[in-house]
């Protein structure tokens, strides 16, 4: 049993001389090098811009989604969406540890997890869709994957049902950054704050701007509406189209005293919502894209034709004790618990 690296090279086919994540093919035989860890997959969780993507291009015929998934993998040897390039994560049990891992990481064979990397670079073999739950944007397989050295997981908590963990766990990256950046006093605009990650961080950016700050969520009808209400009455929920950069600027100063907003962050699963997430932002605050569908062209170029001087930040899905912090928050707030409930499981 060979070692390999730790980033994946190994594994790259094309082109030469990149990252798993950026390869256009990769190698998904499930023999491991002896710092690779070997999953037995049940669920992909399909990141939600890449899992509406498929569903349009396939008219929602779930018997289409799955033809065009398997093609997908067939194809690049891992779950990466070639339109938006974005892929998901898996829940699976470990089957083989490389014998250079083992007993050096907290993590036995039998383990069940999640993986915190996204199948945009995981090594993966399906040989069976089961199912496919649109709602929810899963996709339950019988299937193989590959864990990198250096890829990061959480062990499925024991006292929590397994499928809200993933749930949460799925955006675990957007709530915990949102910990790590607001500040007391702030003001913060959530666009997008009624989907799985949003509500994740209205809850998070309440906690953190305190009495004097004020949290404004972005959603697209009363139904959203009467949904992130129940996470917490102190956010200020505006109905609006995040693709009409101009109608959310105005709502914005409407409900926040004509002020902009210290920092915006885009949750939705939509393209064209670059310039709705930095028109409300004030200069020197920070427009924060969580969104899969994020171009940084428009945003870039956005930002300087109307003289934004804002600093602007693409989503890390990743940040020290992101899992331990987005589990925290389900256990914190019943509501919110109720809801991934209801919506997610």
């Amino acid at each position: 049993m060979k070692k390999a690296c730790k980033y994946g090279t190994h594994r790259v086919i094309t082109p030469s001389s990149t990252l798993p994540q950026a390869a256009t093919k990769i190698d998904n035989n499930m023999e491991i090098f002896s710092n690779e860890i070997l999953i037995d997959v049940q669920a992909l969780n399909i990141d939600s811009a890449s899992f509406t993507q498929i569903e349009e291009e396939c008219h929602e015929d779930i018997e289409k989604i799955k033809k065009r998934i398997l093609e997908i993998v067939e194809e690049k040897g891992k779950m990466q969406n070639p339109v938006t390039g974005s892929g998901g994560m898996l829940i699976g049990t470990v089957e083989k540890i490389g014998a250079d891992l083992k007993g050096k990481i907290p993590l036995k064979e039998g383990d069940k997890i999640a993986t915190l990397v996204s199948l945009s670079l995981t090594p993966l073999k399906i040989e069976k869709i089961i199912d496919i739950k649109p709602d929810i944007d899963r996709v339950e397989i019988k299937g193989k994957a590959i864990l990198f050295e250096s890829g990061i997981y959480a062990i499925l908590p024991k006292d929590m049902s397994e499928n809200l963990a993933l749930a949460a766990l799925d955006v675990a990256g957007a709530p915990a950054q949102v910990a790590k950046m607001v500040k007391p006093s702030q003001s913060v605009l959530i666009l997008g704050g009624a989907g799985k990650s949003g509500m994740l961080c209205c809850y998070e950016a309440v906690k953190r701007v305190g009495p004097t700050g004020k949290v404004l969520a972005l959603v697209r009808n009363e139904q959203e509406r009467a949904l992130l209400a129940r996470v917490d009455k102190r956010i200020t929920i505006i109905i609006g189209d995040a693709t009409k950069s101009l109608d959310v600027l105005n709502s914005v100063l409407e409900h926040n005293n004509g002020q902009e907003v210290d920092l915006a962050i885009n949750c939705v699963n939509v393209g064209n919502t670059e310039m709705s997430t930095i028109l409300p932002v004030k200069d020197n605050g920070v427009a924060y894209f969580f969104s899969m569908a994020t171009m940084f062209t428009k945003a870039a170029l956005g930002a300087e034709g109307v003289g934004k001087d804002v600093t602007m930040i693409m989503g890390n899905g990743y940040t020290k004790d992101h899992a331990e912090i987005t589990l925290s928050e389900l256990v914190e707030n019943e509501a919110l618990r109720d809801i991934f409930h209801e919506l997610y499981l």
